[in-house]
């Protein structure tokens, strides 16, 4: 999924991302823009933020919508400390050029109260469009956290049965379970401006993700039912 956005971390190393063997870095070095954002894409799964901005914004100042999408997602990857009108900025430049990244990551932006008054109803709209193509890996985003909105009850009525439809839909993309483990770890750790801690919620779709299969779902189920 890449992510999401937000979501499924690579177990990769900045070592390996700036080694002269990464397949990137010597492009991104001659001003490839599409490398630099695969570099910095890569850079940013493997939790190397700083490094990861900078290749980002290289890509973005010649005109790669992705990079800024990216640049937005790094803004707010840390969301108790995120910086959301200049990710909500660069979002709308990514999607204004066409970025599909950009609509998800503008979505869960527009949703955010430390973004402003959120606009529950152009960010579904952005889910859904980006839902649609399931050729692109934001589709899985997309479905993930339109997912994420009925299980929280943002902007729509709070639906477990609508929630469990979009989270399949996401999984079955990806693999299955990871949606509802997902789900299960944003409840139990919360997200300032977007979901409050919820243990029950966060038992109940880790729950979930353990009977779908998917084993670390399974672990923390345990872990937390059993006071960890």
């Amino acid at each position: 999924m890449k992510r999401l956005y937000f979501l499924l971390l690579l177990c990769l190393s900045s070592a390996w991302a700036e080694t002269p063997d990464s397949p990137y870095l010597q492009h991104a070095q001659e001003g490839d823009s599409r490398a630099q954002f695969y570099l910095a894409d890569t850079l940013f799964s493997a939790g190397e933020y700083q490094q990861a901005e900078s290749w980002a914004a290289k890509s973005a100042a010649q005109g790669d919508a992705d990079a800024m999408a990216l640049l937005a997602q790094l803004k707010i990857h840390d969301p108790a400390n995120g910086d959301y009108q200049q990710a909500k900025s660069l979002a709308e430049q990514a999607v204004a050029h066409g970025s599909k990244p950009g609509s998800v990551v503008l979505a869960r932006i527009l949703v955010n109260t430390q973004a402003g008054k959120p606009d529950y109803s152009k960010a579904m709209q952005l889910l859904e469009s980006a839902s649609q193509d399931i050729e692109s890996d934001s589709a899985v985003d997309a479905q993930m956290f339109y997912g994420m909105l009925y299980a929280n009850g943002v902007g729509v009525v709070q639906d477990d049965d609508k929630a469990a439809f979009w989270f399949k839909r996401s999984s079955a993309l990806s693999r299955t379970g990871y949606a509802e483990y997902w789900a299960g770890m944003l409840f139990l750790n919360g997200e300032k401006g977007f979901i409050a801690t919820n243990k029950q919620k966060a038992l109940h779709w880790l729950n979930v993700s353990c009977t779908e299969g998917f084993d670390t779902g399974c672990e923390e189920f345990e872990e937390i039912s059993n006071g960890g």
